[in-house]
């Protein structure tokens, strides 16, 4: 039997509500792959649509647990990063990707920063500058629209898209460093929504789209972004990777709706696993 690969993610903690590392911990280890955690923050609650949450900075505690890791020679098949709770935690990042990072393992990082044209309202520019300098060191990043814009200083735009705007933004995304690019949040016409995908190896740019589900659903970019590392370990390309991710997202939003389940509580993912692995070639 071979050796389980190994990942770390390092996000938040939200007690209820899907997202974040209750998102990222089954579908990966589901996935076959060991998930480590390492915890950003902890929430009574993620903070779209409840009010009165608690909150918990756990900056002080990142360092320490690195230092332990590494006194133990750990080592990790990937680096997966998502919300980051403050400006010193995109500096611990890039210390944690220097102890870390070998020529084999990949780092992913989902830029959580912003959305619809706007920066969530606990961050600020001095944060995006942090963020520009993390997807410096990443292998993989995997922002929405409005993160790229961000990042790059495109003017932002609402879609739909044309294509040479998409592509412009994931060929300047790429001269930050990572070499692979996956864009999501894309769309040529109202009634569709996916992702676009840049390896810059092979200069080859690809596009998901899938029929649009009305609504605003929570915690389906950490679902994504988990589907997508879980098939790039599992030895999948870029493309194909996104492709998977996408129809799982998709599948999960679709159960979600017709369920008609509170939003609140993030998307149903739970049931789409089996076909998930299916796809991954896991079952």
């Amino acid at each position: 039997m071979k050796r389980l690969k190994r990942i770390v993610a390092i996000h938040d903690i939200s007690g209820v509500g899907k997202c974040s590392l209750t998102v990222a911990l089954p579908i990966i280890s589901a996935a076959g792959i060991e998930t480590s955690v390492l915890p950003t923050a902890v929430l009574s609650t993620h903070t779209g649509g409840f009010k009165n949450f608690t909150y918990r900075d756990l900056t002080k505690d990142i360092t320490s647990i690195t230092t332990h890791w590494k006194s133990l020679n750990i080592t990790f098949d990937a680096i997966y990063t998502g919300f980051l709770g403050s400006f010193k935690q995109l500096d611990l990042m890039i210390e944690f990707f220097k102890t870390f990072k070998t020529d084999n393992n990949i780092i992913l990082v989902d830029p959580v920063m912003a959305d619809n044209g706007k920066l969530y309202k606990t961050f600020t520019p001095k944060f995006v500058k942090g963020m520009h300098q993390l997807c410096k060191k990443a292998d993989v990043i995997v922002p929405n629209i409005t993160e790229a814009a961000f990042l790059t200083k495109e003017e932002y735009k609402h879609g739909p898209y044309t294509k040479e705007y998409i592509e412009r933004i994931l060929k300047n995304l790429n001269t930050l460093g990572p070499k692979k690019i996956v864009l999501t949040g894309v769309f040529f016409k109202e009634e569709e929504l996916g992702v676009a995908t840049y390896n810059a190896s092979s200069g080859k740019i690809t596009y998901t789209l899938e029929k649009r589900i009305p609504g605003y659903f929570h915690g389906t970019g950490d679902v994504f972004s988990s589907a997508l590392l879980s098939g790039l370990l599992n030895g999948f390309s870029l493309a194909v990777s996104a492709s998977i991710a996408t129809r799982f997202t998709v599948a999960a939003i679709q159960k979600t709706a017709v369920s008609k389940t509170d939003v609140r509580f993030g998307v149903n993912f739970e049931q789409g696993i089996p076909e998930f692995l299916k796809e991954l070639k896991l079952i």
